[in-house]
């Protein structure tokens, strides 16, 4: 055989290396997608956690109100832990300030695996929160996202009396006084207890800027999946009283 006769069967009886890496390619990714579609339909760790957004703020209210009254339920980690190793369906996410003061799980009497908690000083949504709370509804399966304020808030009068003075905190503190500024103005314009009131508008102006957040938390609450709701949590009995939305 010649040597271009046999140089042409070589390169039709054995594959190229951009054939071979592209064949490996295909294999890997038909792998993945195999698993992304075992995992997703994988039964949850937590199934009673599998609830509708009015179930799981009862739920979560309910808990509160074991808090309050001193009867919390035994939760058993270590079974929760190996659980909960492979995964996660939390039935409800909590948007908190960073106040150490607060602590959600206990505040509702939660187990691990239970709560999708995002800390701040302010409770405001900035960019990583929302998408934070966006991976928490989309990905987990989350139905009901609460903002939760607090009285006698920090960082809600350090923004008070940054803009009554004119003065601006040392390091990135203005970064949370730039994101609370605006309940706090509104809160200033009207009077009275004015740090009560401008905790109760960040409150609201952060439900309002989740639930605009397009296109994962908007379409959640338009469609029903997902209720965005708020509260504030009181330091002297631990009590969470909602906050009405108009």
């Amino acid at each position: 055989m010649c040597d271009q006769c046999s140089g042409t069967m070589r390169d039709r009886s054995t594959p190229s290396r951009r054939s071979a890496m592209l064949l490996t390619a295909s294999a890997l990714s038909v792998a993945f997608a195999g698993r992304a579609f075992a995992k997703e339909n994988k039964r949850p760790p937590k199934p009673q956690n599998v609830l509708s957004p009015d179930a799981a703020l009862k739920r979560l209210m309910d808990g509160n109100a074991r808090y309050v009254d001193g009867v919390t339920r035994r939760h058993d980690f270590k079974h929760e832990r190996e659980v909960l190793a492979g995964g996660q369906n939390p039935f409800a996410a909590v948007l908190s300030c960073a106040d150490s003061r607060i602590a959600p799980e206990y505040a509702f009497d939660t187990g691990r695996g239970d709560l999708f908690v995002c800390r701040v000083a302010g409770n405001f949504a900035g960019t990583e929160t929302i998408a934070s709370m966006e991976y928490a509804v989309a990905v987990l399966n989350t139905p009901l996202i609460l903002v939760l304020g607090h009285d006698a808030c920090g960082a809600i009068g350090a923004t008070l009396k940054a803009i009554k003075d004119n003065t601006s905190p040392p390091g990135h503190i203005p970064s949370l006084v730039d994101a609370i500024a605006p309940a706090a103005k509104a809160a200033m314009q009207q009077g009275g207890d004015v740090l009560d009131k401008a905790t109760r508008q960040n409150v609201v102006d952060n439900i309002a800027k989740l639930k605009s957040a397009a296109p994962i938390l908007s379409a959640a609450v338009e469609q029903g999946k997902l209720k965005i709701v708020g509260g504030i949590y009181r330091l002297t009995t631990g009590t969470v009283d909602p906050i009405a939305q108009g």
